[in-house]
C-alpha cells in the first residue's frame, strides 16, 4: 500500500467520523424540540423580531393584561423601558403581552402570533394589524375570543392614553369575526375623549335695544295751513 493510499484512507476515516458525530448531534437537537417546540419557537421568534427600543426609552411601570381565570383578564405590573412615541409604546407593550406571559395559563394570545403593524390616527383612532395566528390559533369560542381580545384592549388602554378607539386588523383586512364569535368589524373603546374645560366667566348679557327718537307729528293731508 502506497503512502498516497494511506494518507487517502485516514483521511476518509477522519471525515466518517465527523460525519457520524454529526449525525448524532442533529438527531439529539431533533429529540430536544419533540420534547419542547414551544421553547424553539419562543426563541424563533425573539431572534427574528427583536424587541422594540427607542432613544426615548424611560424605564415605567406598564399595566399588562393576561388571563385571570378563564372568562377575565386582570393587570400585572410590568417594569418596561418605554418609548414617548405612541406608536412605539404600543408595539413595545402588546410584544410583552404576547411574548412575556408569566405562565401558559395566563396566556390570552397565542404564541405564534406578531403585531405586523401599528397606526394611530390624528383622531385618536389606534388600528392594530396582527398575524394570521391571532385568528387561525385562537381556538373558536366566545369566552376564548373575548380574553383575547380584552387582553389588547385593555393592555392598550392602559398604557396609551392618547388613543381612544381600537380597530383590529388580521393581515392588513378587515375580518367579520376572530374565530367564529367575537365580532371585529367595530372599533372598540379605549380612552373617552377630553371634555373641553368650561369658562369660568358669566356668559354675557343680552343687548338693550336703543330707544327710538321721537317722531314730529305728520301734518294733516287736504287742509291748507292758515
Amino acid at each position: 500500500m502506497t503512502r498516497n493510499l494511506k494518507i487517502t484512507i485516514a483521511i476518509l476515516a477522519v471525515a466518517v467520523i465527523i460525519g457520524l458525530l454529526s449525525l448524532h448531534s442533529l438527531g439529539k437537537r431533533i429529540e430536544r424540540l419533540q420534547e419542547n417546540p414551544s421553547a424553539e419557537e419562543q426563541a424563533r421568534r425573539e431572534l427574528l423580531a427583536p424587541k422594540v427600543s427607542t432613544p426615548t426609552d424611560v424605564l415605567s411601570r406598564a399595566k399588562i393584561y393576561w388571563a385571570d381565570g378563564a372568562d377575565s383578564t386582570a393587570p400585572t405590573e410590568v417594569e418596561l423601558a418605554l418609548s414617548a412615541d405612541p406608536v412605539k409604546r404600543a408595539r413595545q407593550v402588546i410584544d410583552t403581552l404576547i411574548t412575556e406571559t408569566p405562565s401558559p395559563e395566563q396566556r390570552t394570545l397565542p404564541e405564534g402570533t406578531s403585531l405586523l403593524g401599528f397606526y394611530l390616527l390624528p383622531d385618536g383612532t389606534a388600528v392594530a394589524d396582527f398575524s394570521d395566528a391571532l385568528s387561525s390559533e385562537t381556538p373558536s369560542g366566545i369566552l376564548s375570543e373575548r380574553l383575547a381580545v380584552d387582553s389588547i384592549v385593555e393592555t392598550l388602554k392602559s398604557n396609551l392614553p392618547a388613543a381612544h378607539r381600537l380597530k383590529i386588523l388580521i393581515h392588513g383586512q378587515e375580518v367579520d369575526t376572530l374565530a367564529g364569535h367575537v365580532d371585529l368589524t367595530g372599533f372598540f373603546d379605549l380612552n373617552p375623549l377630553a371634555a373641553a374645560p368650561a369658562s369660568d366667566e358669566p356668559p354675557a348679557a343680552p343687548a338693550s335695544p336703543a330707544p327710538a327718537s321721537p317722531k314730529a307729528p305728520a301734518k294733516p293731508e287736504g287742509h291748507p295751513s292758515r
